[in-house]
């Protein structure tokens, strides 16, 4: 019996994880995180930036669409909102060119169009992450030229 209660102490104290053990699987996960965090991270940036010329070039199709109806693209007054709104002074209109709303871009943020643009017909782009002209890599402008 004596013996019986010694082992049942020894299993008690072998079925647990010591302070030591629990720190090393800690600091083993935080260096994972650590290292795959960054890499998972800038995948969802290339995602974001794909998906804008996604959009981009759905956008031109329709632009070109609304061209083909019309004779000519919306001007920079009349914007992106005429292809889902009939401008006053385009009899030959025949949309909406879209079966949803104008999209905004993957950061929330409208989509920027110009027409003459300065790099041909018209200029479409969106201005990236930061909402501001310029920039490089995520925060640079995604341009339709």
């Amino acid at each position: 019996m004596t013996k019986q209660l010694n082992s049942s102490k020894v299993n008690l104290r072998q079925n647990g994880f010591t302070l030591l053990e629990l720190l090393v699987v800690m600091v083993i996960i935080g260096l994972l995180v650590g290292y795959v965090g960054p890499k998972y991270f800038a995948q969802i940036g290339k995602s974001e930036i794909k998906a804008t010329r996604a959009q981009i070039d759905a956008l031109e199709k329709v632009l070109d669409q609304y061209r083909l109806d019309t004779g000519h693209y919306p001007s920079t007054e009349q914007g992106l909102a005429s292809l889902n709104s009939k401008p006053a002074n385009d009899p030959k209109w025949s949309g909406p060119y879209l079966k949803k709303t104008l999209p905004l871009d993957p950061w929330g943020n409208a989509y920027q169009y110009k027409s003459p643009g300065e790099h041909g017909e018209y200029d479409l782009f969106s201005f990236g992450k930061d909402g501001q002209p310029g920039g490089v890599d995520e925060m640079a402008d995604i341009v339709s030229w």
